[in-house]
């Protein structure tokens, strides 16, 4: 993308976000990226609406700027390593610890449970509505729409009153099961474009290994080396900056290597943010570089969730995709519901203590958002596309808007 065309888009897409996050302050007082992305949804709406009734063009302009915008590359090497380090920076490594098993499960049976759910129910769903699409695009779908998804979990749950250790599973679960949720994507997507139509156990093994393993030593190794230099000095300004050099340079060296750069910033931020705030700075560099973390996250997470709203000007609708959408829902939330019970009993089993209320916490707690909706956008094209856009796209919605505004609801339910 052209150099000017790219900080013209920057400047409208943040004009957007104070205008829209100004109106949100003033009228709606919802938390922040819930308000921006329904504010953004409605304005939409409301350009769409005003086209086909005076056939103004509006519409059409407005899909033109987005299609410049290529939403998987803008969040899944633009935003998305920034905003993990961010939220990964303040998670409490020894409290995740302690609950370690139970993060693990969700993060790893869960998400192959709720892909091959999902997979299974859609293609019989689509195919009693008449819409048949294979089996495997459905499975595709099923793990792309399976993670939750660590920013939105992270952006809202901060501003809700959890209980810390509830708190703790559902932020580790999101930091954490990203990076298998891609890798289960990857596989599906591999046999969805294979000749064969399958692929072999030993390249899922090694795209594992690739993507985990690798992604986290990477993320230790710089971490530790951002450390080693953050202990010699006391200068909270060089310190900040070796945390973001810390931050581009595992994604370039992910990227470089085929490795996961997700997993491996969220290990080095676990890292910075619990060992390295103890024994590499001093008060006042602790305070700077958490400023600053907070507020590139709050920045970053403005513009995602805004630009999911304006998405909907390009990702197509039909009063028979909003039957599908409100069909797929029960059966996304069915998954999930499978994805944390069935670790939990298992925790449960093995004499593990499961907090009392848990269970429906973290299934309504278990957003789903920008990670989906950019997997979704960099498919190929294949029979039932547009199919999985707008299920993928209706979910991630029905997730932010309705989960994120009632889930404290839930929590007090639950846990009293």
């Amino acid at each position: 993308m052209d150099a000017t065309i790219l900080l013209n888009i920057s400047a409208i897409l943040l004009a957007f976000a104070a205008l829209f996050g100004w109106l949100n302050t003033m009228y709606l007082k919802l938390p922040l990226t819930i308000g921006l992305m329904l504010i953004a949804l409605m304005a939409s709406i409301a350009v769409t609406g005003i086209d086909a009734a005076f056939e103004l063009g509006y519409a059409e302009h407005a899909r033109t700027a987005l299609a410049q915008i290529d939403f998987h590359d803008s969040l899944m090497i633009g935003m998305l390593h920034l905003l993990l380090f961010a939220g990964a920076l303040h998670t409490d490594l020894d409290a995740l610890l302690r609950h370690k098993w139970h993060i693990l499960l969700m993060a790893t049976l869960g998400v192959v449970i709720s892909t091959f759910f999902i997979g299974f129910a859609t293609y019989f769903l689509l195919a009693a509505l008449g819409w048949p699409v294979s089996l495997i695009w459905c499975l595709v779908f099923g793990s792309l729409i399976s993670p939750t998804d660590p920013v939105a979990v992270l952006s809202i749950i901060r501003t809700l009153t959890v209980p810390k250790t509830l708190q703790v599973k559902i932020a580790g679960e999101s930091l954490f099961n990203d990076g298998v949720g891609v890798v289960v994507f990857l596989a599906m997507l591999g046999i969805a474009t294979s000749d064969t139509g399958h692929v072999d156990v030993g390249e899922i093994g090694v795209l594992l290994f690739e993507e985990v393993v690798i992604g986290v030593l990477i993320g230790l190794v710089l971490g530790y080396i951002a450390f080693f230099a953050m202990r010699k000095i006391d200068d909270y300004v060089v310190e900040v900056i070796i945390s973001l050099a810390l931050v581009m340079s595992i994604y370039a060296l992910c990227s470089f290597v085929h490795a996961s750069g997700p997993l491996g910033v969220v290990i080095a931020g676990l890292f910075i943010g619990n060992h390295g705030s103890r024994y590499a700075m001093s008060e006042a560099t602790q305070e700077h570089l958490v400023k600053f973390w907070e507020l590139i996250d709050e920045v970053l997470n403005a513009v995602l969730f805004l630009l999911i709203g304006f998405e909907i000007l390009v990702i197509p609708f039909s009063p028979s995709l909003g039957l599908l959408i409100a069909l797929i829902i029960p059966v996304v939330l069915l998954g999930r519901t499978l994805a944390v019970s069935i670790p939990t009993w298992l925790i449960r089993w093995r004499g593990g203590v499961v907090e009392k209320g848990s269970i429906p916490v973290l299934i309504w707690g278990g957003l789903r958002g920008g990670i989906s909706v950019a997997l979704a956008l960099s498919l190929p094209e294949f029979e039932g596309k547009q199919m999985v856009l707008a299920m993928t796209y209706g979910v991630v919605v029905f997730s932010i808007i309705v989960q994120g505004l009632t889930v404290q609801k839930v929590i007090a339910r639950s846990i009293d």
